[in-house]
């Protein structure tokens, strides 16, 4: 069945966000914030690593790097169709909108732990991929490992940053969502270049989550993803 995956992944996301909702009553205000920052800093380095290993290549006894101007080129003509577009502005928006929907008016960090949670749970190449496999040949396998990563990662979060993290799995369900109705026209475009791409684009955003969890927001992530469509037409160009 094509789309069983988002299903399953959206359904993981509410799960862990009750589990976490309900431990987090339990936790004081110094646990809470030591929490935020164990899972800021699992995400920079997982963001990191990522990185790393996309842009890292290693022959004839030394390190060389690639893809450094694709990435370069992808964050900053990202960011400025980001910031044009006010991305992250809307990605805000919806989150009041929710706020107001879900009774949820006097919760103060809503709509960043919406926003951030939203953006953990939907950069990175596992929802793109895994949602056109899902579509072509509803091969769920990589969207249900996705699911149970998520499932840790909202646990945590709803734990530490409230009920707004929940609310991540209408994003996922959104994103993913589109994805696999699109997949027989996106087939065309994932090659293993424009993944390759992807990943690396998408774990310097991962980094920058991690980076606004630990230390406030210094980065405005949402209004950087139209780098990602960049970095897979990047892969297309003839140089």
């Amino acid at each position: 069945m094509p789309g069983l995956g988002t299903i399953v992944n959206v359904l993981a996301i509410v799960a862990g966000g009750i589990i976490g909702l309900t431990a987090g009553r339990f936790l004081t205000d110094r646990l809470q914030n030591g929490v935020i920052m164990a899972c800021g800093l699992s995400t920079i380095f997982l963001g990191l690593s990522g990185a790393l290993s996309r842009i890292l290549t290693y022959s004839d006894g030394r390190f060389d790097t690639q893809g450094s101007m694709m990435m370069i080129g992808s964050l900053v003509l990202g960011s400025l169709i980001g910031e044009l577009l006010g991305i992250e502005d809307r990605l805000e928006t919806f989150g009041e909108w929710l706020k107001m929907k879900t009774g949820s008016a006097g919760d103060k960090g809503f709509v960043n732990a919406f926003v951030t949670a939203s953006l953990t749970v939907c950069i990175g190449a596992m929802a793109v991929v895994g949602s056109i496999q899902d579509g072509i040949a509803a091969d769920h396998s990589v969207l249900f490992t996705k699911a149970i990563l998520d499932f840790v990662i909202i646990i945590i979060m709803a734990g530490s940053m409230g009920k707004g993290s929940v609310f991540s799995a209408v994003s996922v369900g959104i994103f993913q969502g589109s994805i696999t109705l699109l997949s027989r026209l996106l087939v065309p475009v994932m090659t293993d270049a424009a993944m390759a791409n992807l990943s690396l684009v998408g774990n310097v955003l991962i980094f920058c989550v991690g980076v606004n969890l630990c230390f406030g927001k210094k980065f405005r992530v949402g209004n950087y993803l139209p780098g990602l469509v960049i970095a897979v037409a990047w892969a297309f160009l003839p140089f």
